[in-house]
């Protein structure tokens, strides 16, 4: 498999993004290590119309949120046979290390797509 996949891919965007945009960017991935889905939920709604960088960033990182949560819950109630808490655990790690990956791909200015992501908001 290439590695490149399972890690998410990324692309340049159309325009370069200014240093405002990508540091809002970088925000929207970075800040759901404590927020969940509320610091890129309240990014998009802000900078949505205005920078097309943000706003796919935010989206981005808004959809893996709500998938891990979703994932979360599914693992939670395995909990009952015992291999929920491995699920909640890898969830955990998983989460941690694409939120990072995205973080250094915002930083480079590149839109960057999470490989597992419910696509829920367009």
């Amino acid at each position: 498999m290439d590695t490149q996949n399972l890690l998410g891919e990324d692309f340049a965007p159309a325009v370069t993004p200014t240093s405002d945009e990508r540091t809002l960017a970088i925000l929207a991935h970075i800040l759901t290590i404590v927020s969940s889905f509320i610091a890129p939920l309240i990014i998009y709604l802000l900078k949505k119309d205005e920078s097309t960088f943000v706003s796919e960033h935010a989206k981005e990182s808004l959809n893996f949120q709500i998938t891990i949560f979703i994932l979360y819950m599914i693992s939670f109630a395995l909990m009952l046979v015992f291999i929920g808490f491995l699920l909640v655990w890898l969830l955990s790690m998983v989460n941690l290390l694409l939120v990072i990956i995205a973080t250094i791909k915002a930083n480079e200015n590149r839109i960057y797509r999470y490989p597992i992501n419910f696509r829920l908001i367009k």
